[in-house]
């Protein structure tokens, strides 16, 4: 920085204003000193200036994986939204720390925030472990969360409607004719106990009563989800419909009915959730509830922004979004319908 102070005719402080894109410098003498730093490929040390202005440009994304838990960062729905956070966060000039370790316990090593290696905190969905999460919320302000939208919380959660997906996941097999609908996911988690509830409160509406024989409990693992699948499909050979609590789940749904000589949408429909990228070219191409996840990525950035600049950020409950597709059987139905309209005018 000398050198170019030197070569510039300026002061040090003038460069490292310029080289800022500071207004306290001319633009003249702003271009000049970028034109001379580039021609000595001179480059600013992030990480001085990082401890010289008290802050990282860095968020740090967090994915809880629990021992009890499986469930890879791998998962099409976190690179989804991972992918939706990293765009909003470049367009501020941020940089994304990705980590799965969560500071549990108060431990200065594991908590981003206390060493200093990010300004803020996103954390990817709620677990299990509910009371170091609300203890960690509240000992930090630069934090937000993705998940379900739980009562008497404190923090700042940004998430989809789950219980209304679940709903709407239901309702839409009871309205396709489906009668015997299971559900697929793990209720012991906040996001699914709501989907779960969702689907529940759709077939008392029809008058139906939820069979735990339906019921089967899995994480959001593949290999886990395809072995209840099986299982489900032994003691329930009469299954006419599924709610998956994720697209993962219900692929892995599809592949079990197909070994089991099942078709979809023919003998059971399917119905995903999250609308992950691949589920529209899966065969059969996933019906499932949105989530909106480009949009949620953002609506996360822009709050924990907001927490950062030390403004307030209410929470936000997202719309779920019917996305029928072919593996609920509606489209077949639909074909139908209109070919029996047009042989009998």
């Amino acid at each position: 920085m000398a050198d170019i102070a030197r070569m510039a005719g300026v002061s040090e402080s003038t460069v490292s204003r310029a080289l800022a894109g500071s207004s306290r410098v001319a633009a003249a003498t702003r271009t000049r000193i970028a034109e001379l730093a580039s021609a000595a490929r001179y480059t600013v040390n992030e990480g001085a200036r990082s401890l010289r202005l008290g802050r990282t440009r860095t968020v740090e994304v967090l994915i809880p994986i629990e021992p009890d838990n499986p469930q890879s960062i791998s998962d099409p729905f976190f690179l989804d939204l991972l992918g939706a956070i990293a765009d909003a966060l470049t367009a501020r000039g941020y940089d994304l720390l990705l980590s799965k370790s969560p500071p549990w316990g108060g431990s200065a090593r594991g908590n981003s925030l206390v060493s200093g290696r990010a300004d803020g905190l996103i954390i990817i969905g709620q677990g299990q472990r509910l009371k170091e999460l609300r203890e960690l919320t509240r000992a930090h302000r630069q934090i937000v969360v993705w998940g379900a939208h739980l009562a008497n919380e404190d923090y700042t959660i940004i998430g989809g409607d789950n219980r209304e997906g679940g709903r709407l996941a239901c309702a839409h097999l009871l309205g396709l004719g489906r009668r015997r609908i299971a559900f697929l996911g793990d209720p012991s988690l906040p996001e699914i106990q709501e989907r779960h509830q969702g689907y529940r409160e759709a077939l008392l509406a029809a008058g139906l009563e939820s069979d735990p024989a339906l019921v089967a409990p899995t994480k959001f693992d593949s290999e886990g989800a395809f072995v209840a699948a099986q299982s489900l499909i032994a003691r329930a050979p009469d299954v006419d419909g599924v709610v998956a609590a994720s697209d993962v789940i219900a692929m892995s749904v599809i592949s079990a009915l197909a070994q089991a000589g099942r078709r979809t949408p023919a003998d059971v429909g399917v119905v995903g959730y999250d609308d992950i990228f691949s589920a529209a070219w899966f065969n059969p191409a996933l019906t499932t509830i949105s989530q909106s996840i480009h949009r949620g990525g953002e609506a996360l950035v822009e709050a924990l922004f907001a927490r950062m600049a030390g403004q307030p950020a209410a929470s936000l409950l997202r719309p779920a979004q019917l996305i029928v597709r072919a593996s609920c059987g509606a489209l077949a139905l639909t074909k139908t319908k209109k070919g029996s309209r047009r042989s009998n005018p």
